[in-house]
């Protein structure tokens, strides 16, 4: 409304604009790798995941921030990259589906969300599958709870993605390094200092990746809060009116009891036991650790590679200053040999220029091989103190 109290008729660009400002894309996955579309504002996220506007600020991928893992009370906000998500013990929200780098992401979660015994239960449609001891071997291996299979899948869409860039960046630098060895070009020399900005560029992001994974791996407690199922476990025991239904019976109440009693236990004892996350962390930190070791290789290949330029541009200012030297001695002689030939070339007159002119051409030559002689002296001087080569 303007001031007139007239009504201003609102611009659908705009407001298309400011919509699309205040929503964003994501994708929620379920633990049978169902996938659905979410176009909902930051607040409805914040609701659905229970996490503060602070958390959700890392996601925004209009900021800039480094990669991160954090583990939150009842989910983990994690920024590595392209990679966006928020996990929960029973959902997976990644941001931005569409992106070229995420769908990927995307094809994955779908594929390795599900449990063994899910993906059979499908097949069978219903149906006994049959597959003996191996199959049971195989489900109770795949036990591992959703959010770890979630986060296995962001570190090796993550270190995979970092990998093949290093792959690049080796299969482009290695040519452009052997060929600005054998000539120095403007060329060559700028195609390098391109590719050394992105190296480091790139080494700067695997560094954070690496960091963030060795600082999980040295904080127990920081391990203990990614394992939202077993908080979700513990925060609910039996009580309330099922306890009471199943105390009625004194035989399946005695059971549930004794069972409830060991679970508890079991959970106070697992609290600390952190191994199977150290170990999923511990085998991604050493792919990424190899990526960033090739990195510094390509790096130390560089650094190798200028100290050699810098020494043939040591060696050719050397050549400079030793034609200097020669042309600057020559330039010396010469000047005496000027010297003497402009002496006698005035129209002064001589007691022996009658009766000897002969005697001029002895002047001449004497003048030459004197500035010749000169010549040569300072020559094995130069060479005698070191100033020019051998």
């Amino acid at each position: 409304m303007a001031r007139d109290g007239s009504v201003v008729p609102a611009d659908p660009q705009a407001l298309v604009k400011k919509k699309t400002q205040s929503s964003r894309s994501w994708i929620a996955f379920d633990g049978t790798g169902q996938g659905s579309l979410l176009d909902v504002d930051k607040y409805a996220i914040m609701h659905r995941v229970q996490i503060n506007a602070r958390d959700l600020r890392i996601l925004d991928p209009l900021l800039s921030y480094p990669s991160t893992i954090l583990g939150r009370e009842k989910a983990i906000v994690l920024n590595l990259e392209h990679i966006k998500a928020i996990i929960t013990a029973d959902e997976v929200l990644l941001r931005d589906p569409t992106d070229e780098h995420v769908v990927p992401v995307v094809e994955e979660l779908q594929r390795r969300l599900p449990k063994l015994s899910d993906i059979h239960q499908l097949q069978g449609d219903g149906k006994e599958y049959l597959g003996g001891q191996h199959d049971n071997e195989a489900a109770e291996e795949d036990e591992s709870p959703f959010e770890f299979r979630a986060l296995e899948v962001a570190l090796e869409a993550i270190c995979s993605f970092l990998a093949a860039r290093t792959t690049e960046l080796e299969m482009a630098a290695y040519p452009a390094l052997d060929e600005l060895t054998s000539k120095i070009s403007s060329r060559n020399l700028d195609r390098v200092r391109k590719l050394k900005s992105a190296m480091t560029r790139l080494t700067a992001r695997v560094q954070k990746v690496r960091d963030e994974l060795e600082q999980l791996l040295d904080d127990d407690d920081d391990m203990a809060d990614l394992y939202l199922s077993r908080k979700a476990g513990s925060a609910s025991p039996v009580s309330g009116s099922g306890a009471n239904w199943f105390a009625a019976s004194p035989t399946v109440g005695s059971r549930i009891s004794r069972a409830s009693r060991a679970s508890i236990v079991t959970v106070r004892l697992d609290e600390n036991d952190v191994e199977e996350l150290e170990m999923l962390l511990e085998a991604y930190f050493m792919q990424i650790d190899g990526t960033l070791n090739k990195l510094t290789t390509l790096r130390e290949y560089i650094d190798d590679t200028e100290d050699y330029i810098n020494i043939q541009l040591d060696n050719h200012r050397n050549q400079l200053i030793q034609l200097e030297l020669f042309l600057s001695s020559g330039t010396v002689c010469l000047a005496f040999y000027s010297l003497v030939a402009g002496i006698f070339g005035m129209n002064i007159p001589y007691t022996w220029n009658d009766d000897h002119g002969y005697m001029f051409k002895w002047v001449v030559i004497f003048s030459g091989v004197f500035s010749a002689i000169m010549f040569l002296m300072i020559i094995i001087y130069a060479r005698k103190k070191g100033l020019v080569g051998s």
